[in-house]
């Protein structure tokens, strides 16, 4: 029996191991030839050395992340539907916003029978306030999606949220099915529980942009120094090309007063995790936060916002606590009542490895998107 070739289109070469690398084996298992593209991807690159070692063949597509050239869009999109054709793909699953929008339409176009895309989030375009280019964009988005998405078999989705929201905006046509999955899962063997650290110490890890809440972070940090000097508050992440990302100087402006740690880009965020007792997320909207699940899966409690996501990841007063989206005094008042009353703190991180294990264990989540992909 001829073995199913399996293409799964990115946005970005870090992800494919980091978040779909699970996936990837979960499908070589099932009997699948896996092929990969993405843009950016460096043929001598870790990433690319390791994929090679699984036995998955990827390439390199012209698809620009953040771009809004037309041209090169429909350049990308040619690019796929000739890739696809050329090594007779099966299944196409495209996950964040261009790839499931021009990897759904090439996959279309090239005749490919089993068409599935996963929405892992909104991003800039769905959140804020509609106004200028993030208004144009949301159109121009929202457009695209409901013309690419009808041409999928199954659309995934990280939270209902989500999945409500694009049935209400019809960006999803009644007669395609969707399916809710438990994000992108964690790998809750590689994350293990270590003690937690003496001082209060928190930590947030996230691209520096506005939406994610950094600003938030920084400003509640600033409160709570003031009434607890002792308590520390790391930063990891990396300054994105994208319209909502913080500025160098405000970065700069709260290393120098003494606010924040930060810590840069990290390829492996546990020794972070490790050194912090509590985890923030002051989100405005995720699909589900794969840096919460990491956080959980250590055993760490978790202040996040009551969003889109988020929400979904914490049960208020369990594993820790749910505050407003863009409240600075809610988000410092429940990191100050963790520093003034830390017993709970462990019981919480306890309840969060609980929940990692039951809901969020990466091989449950891939169990069922192979079994709605009729893989097995």
């Amino acid at each position: 029996m001829t073995k199913p070739v399996f293409l799964l289109v990115a946005s970005f070469p870090d992800s494919l191991i980091k978040f779909r690398g699970p996936l990837i084996e979960a499908l070589l298992a099932a009997g699948c030839h896996v092929h990969v593209a993405v843009p950016g991807l460096d043929p001598h690159s870790d990433i690319a050395t390791r994929l090679s070692a699984l036995g998955v063949q990827a390439y390199d597509i012209p698809l620009q992340r953040t771009g809004m050239n037309p041209l090169k869009d429909l350049s990308a999109l040619f690019a796929l539907r000739k890739l696809m054709r050329q090594i007779r793909v099966d299944y196409v699953l495209s996950y964040t916003i261009k790839p499931v929008i021009y990897g759904s339409l090439a996959a279309w176009m090239a005749g490919v029978t089993n068409r599935f895309a996963l929405i892992t989030g909104l991003g800039y375009a769905f959140t804020g306030e509609a106004t200028g280019l993030r208004k144009v964009l949301r159109v121009l988005i929202q457009q695209l999606y409901r013309f690419s998405l009808s041409r999928n078999r199954l659309v995934f989705f990280q939270n209902p949220d989500d999945e409500s929201l694009f049935r209400q905006l019809k960006l999803l046509k009644p007669a395609i099915p969707s399916r809710v999955v438990n994000g992108s899962g964690v790998d809750v063997a590689e994350y293990a529980v270590l003690p937690l650290p003496e001082a209060p110490a928190f930590l947030l890890i996230a691209r520096l942009l506005g939406d994610k809440g950094v600003r938030e972070y920084a400003q509640a940090a600033a409160l709570v120094k003031a009434q607890y000097p002792e308590a520390v508050f790391r930063l990891v992440g990396w300054i994105d090309d994208n319209p909502d990302a913080i500025r160098q100087q405000e970065l700069d402006s709260w290393i120098a007063a003494g606010t924040l740690e930060f810590l840069g880009k990290l390829a492996d965020v546990r020794p972070a995790i490790a050194e912090s007792g509590v985890y923030v997320l002051p989100s405005y909207r995720e699909g589900t936060p794969r840096t919460v699940l990491e956080a959980m899966a250590m055993g760490r409690a978790v202040i996040t916002t009551d969003a889109p996501g988020c929400r979904e990841t914490v049960v208020d007063g369990d594993n820790g606590y749910l505050v407003p989206v863009q409240d600075v005094n809610s988000l410092a008042e429940a990191m100050i009542r963790l520093i003034e009353q830390p017993e709970p703190v462990a019981l919480m991180g306890a309840r969060s490895r609980t929940i990692a294990e039951e809901k969020y264990d990466v091989h449950k989540v891939n169990a069922v998107m192979l079994r709605e992909m009729k893989l097995t």
